[in-house]
């Protein structure tokens, strides 16, 4: 039997949110086919049909992840929320919802061309975003090279809070990056 275009579109959304929300809570290497397709709701068949492989679905999950992130950065988005909310307990707690880059990062360099390309364009995006919430005055290398360092600081310490296991050390962390970042 076959679906209608608008229910295959559905099954393939579907597939992608299970797929990135699996994806960024136990990275790509800990999750199989056998889990994304029951998370879905999904068939072996379905997945492959959409999407042909494993490695074609981590590539359009990991830019439907970046891709979802983005849109929740409305234009009245100020960097210093963007910042606390990055830094908080809650994001780091919460690596499904959270960020492709913090959840994802250590494992992007094992991923195929295709993956790295999706998730480097999104690092891209993300410092154009940054950039442009800087000190307009200042050169645009200066601004993006500050961009650049805010991102390596608020992806550095999600990672290092999420994985040491100690809670007070773990919230140091992203105190102290806060901090820091002076924002």
């Amino acid at each position: 039997m076959r679906i209608s275009k608008e229910k295959a579109a559905e099954n393939r959304d579907r597939i992608l949110k299970a797929a990135s929300r699996l994806m960024r809570e136990r990275g790509i290497s800990g999750v199989g086919v056998d889990e994304l397709t029951e998370a879905a709701g999904m068939t072996h068949g379905s997945l492959y049909s959409q999407f042909g492989s494993k490695e074609r679905l981590v590539e359009e999950a990991i830019a439907d992840a970046i891709a979802t992130k983005g849109q929740e950065l409305h234009a009245g988005a100020t960097l210093h929320d963007y910042v606390s909310e990055y830094l908080s307990p809650e994001h780091r707690d919460e690596p499904g919802g959270g960020c492709p880059f913090s959840a994802l990062c250590c494992e992007m360099r094992h991923q195929s061309k295709a993956a790295r390309d999706r998730f480097t364009a999104g690092v891209k995006g993300m410092v154009g975003w940054i950039s442009g919430q800087l000190n307009a005055g200042a050169k645009q290398r200066r601004r993006e090279d500050e961009a650049l360092a805010t991102l390596s600081s608020l992806v550095g310490a999600v990672v290092l809070a999420r994985a040491v296991n100690d809670p007070k050390l773990s919230d140091d962390i992203l105190r102290a990056a806060r901090s820091e970042l002076g924002l």
